[in-house]
């Protein structure tokens, strides 16, 4: 698994997010992005990180990030996480893990003794030029938003 790296050019993308709608790099052209990753919508952790981001999200869009969420969900069940909680943001269901795969958050995990394939949660920085500021691997589902303002 190849993740990318501070310093790296996040590579084009293109997605669905909950709604169909065509999701895009290029539609952030110029703006910050945060892009975080998690293993499957509407469970404890995910739903404590996403939640976290929402209250937090107006401070976020102060200091002139976009947030995008991604996991390997269907839209459908995107779409009943993104009403259920109220997003304020989009969530990319990347069921052939298109996105996914360009970040390098898929592979090898240990969940109570077994291991198996699935999605890291990581979040990364992405500044106005589409170029990984930073990485955050070690996501503090109940606190990420001042993991990522405290960068």
């Amino acid at each position: 698994m190849d993740t990318l790296q501070a310093g790296d050019k996040v590579p084009a993308f293109t997605a669905k997010d909950q709604d169909g709608n065509s999701i895009t790099l290029a539609d952030y052209k110029g703006k910050k992005l945060i892009v975080f990753f998690y293993p499957k919508a509407s469970t404890p952790g995910c739903t404590a990180e996403a939640c976290n981001l929402r209250d937090n999200y107006q401070e976020l869009k102060a200091k002139g990030y976009n947030l995008l969420g991604v996991s390997a969900d269907s839209q459908r069940r995107q779409t009943n996480f993104k009403n259920k909680y109220e997003f304020p943001f989009p969530l990319l269901a990347d069921e052939d893990k298109t996105v996914i795969n360009a970040f390098g958050v898929w592979g090898r995990k240990k969940f109570m003794g077994r291991e198996y394939d699935g999605i890291h949660r990581k979040t990364f920085i992405i500044d106005k030029n589409g170029v990984v500021e930073r990485v955050i691997d070690k996501v503090k589902t109940k606190d990420h938003a001042a993991q990522i303002l405290e960068g």
